[in-house]
């Protein structure tokens, strides 16, 4: 009778190890949820943003059970991926190629120059070299997601997500600024206002960012200021890749190789020939961006809680001249090639 009932303990063991990822899921999706109706109050300002802050507030506030550990962990990677594949649903080609050849080399130029200049001004000031690819690839393609996109190649393992949380609140700080420098900057050099939706588009960080600058400056530059950043959010798939190669190179020699191109960046490039080829309704692509925004959001909530606020005040002032001279930096290649095109 004693030795059939021995195993009985073992069960709820077993039903506390599988039920913790949903208590971890659910408290980043929660915290989501609720960065996605806090966002629309502050003007410039994402979801994203609004929800790594409280992951850092929690994190140092909140003693966190460790029974939320693996549902934050899984939200940190695989939601991360899923909602930087659904981001692709965003971008339509069609819309990319009617800003003209001239306006699509205006982008290139604007990432890759953006992306190559960052990091010998990070390598001169002597910044961290993750740190430095973060900030490159944040305010040269699309902000906050690119962060996480590119902390996914470089640091699979988020062993450094204090650079992470780093790079996004620069991008958030110097990106709010530019909310209110390209229009300034725009009326006092007399820019009409397709030319300075233009140049808003391939120079704001933040895809919210855009959005209100280009709002600020009219419909009309609203319009194309919002198709730029698309064709600047489109740049994440090669530049993804490149850093993977460069992941692949570096890991060889310890075994370590990631693949040549990260399943998540392959799956973006799908979403992107679907929107492109098919004729897919708007409440099919508007659900799919709350999704995408809501995956987004959790996953930097996730990584949010795993940093400690003295490391980020241990930073110091090198990075934020870096990330002063990046956004000038491609502020600067974005106006050039906007007139240049014009």
């Amino acid at each position: 009778m004693s030795s059939p009932a021995a195993p009985a303990p073992s069960a709820p063991s077993r039903t506390v190890r599988a039920s913790a990822p949903w208590t971890g899921l659910a408290l980043a999706l929660g915290v989501a949820v609720a960065a996605m109706l806090l966002a629309p109050l502050l003007p410039g300002i994402s979801a994203l943003v609004v929800a790594i802050v409280v992951g850092v507030m929690v994190g140092n506030l909140v003693p966190l059970p460790r029974a939320l550990a693996p549902g934050l962990g899984i939200a940190s990677k695989k939601l991360l991926r899923l909602g930087i594949v659904l981001l692709g649903l965003q971008v339509a080609l069609g819309d990319l190629l009617s800003l003209g050849a001239g306006m699509l080399l205006v982008v290139v130029a604007v990432v890759t120059l953006g992306i190559l200049g960052t990091v010998a001004l990070g390598r001169a000031l002597g910044v961290d070299r993750r740190l430095t690819i973060l900030v490159a690839c944040g305010f040269s393609i699309c902000g906050a997601a690119a962060v996480a996109a590119t902390a996914g190649v470089i640091d699979p393992e988020d062993r450094h997500e204090d650079r992470t949380v780093t790079a996004v609140a620069l991008v958030v700080l110097c990106g709010t600024l530019m909310i209110i420098a390209v229009p300034a900057a725009s009326a006092a050099m007399g820019l009409d206002a397709t030319t300075a939706g233009l140049w808003a588009g391939a120079s704001i960080h933040e895809v919210a960012q855009v959005v209100a600058a280009g709002g600020a400056l009219g419909t009309a530059a609203l319009t194309v200021a919002v198709i730029v950043k698309l064709a600047r959010v489109l740049m994440l798939a090669p530049v993804m890749a490149v850093l993977s190669l460069q992941q692949r190179r570096a890991g060889a020699a310890d075994g370590k190789r990631p693949p040549l191109v990260p399943l998540f960046v392959l799956g973006f490039l799908a979403m992107v020939v679907l929107r492109s080829g098919l004729p897919l309704p708007a409440p099919l692509l508007g659900g799919a961006s709350l999704l995408q925004t809501l995956l987004l959001a959790a996953a930097m909530f996730a990584l949010g809680t795993g940093v400690r606020a003295r490391l980020l005040m241990q930073v110091g002032l090198r990075p934020f001249a870096l990330a002063a001279m990046s956004t000038l930096l491609v502020a600067g290649v974005g106006l050039g090639g906007v007139l240049l095109a014009s």
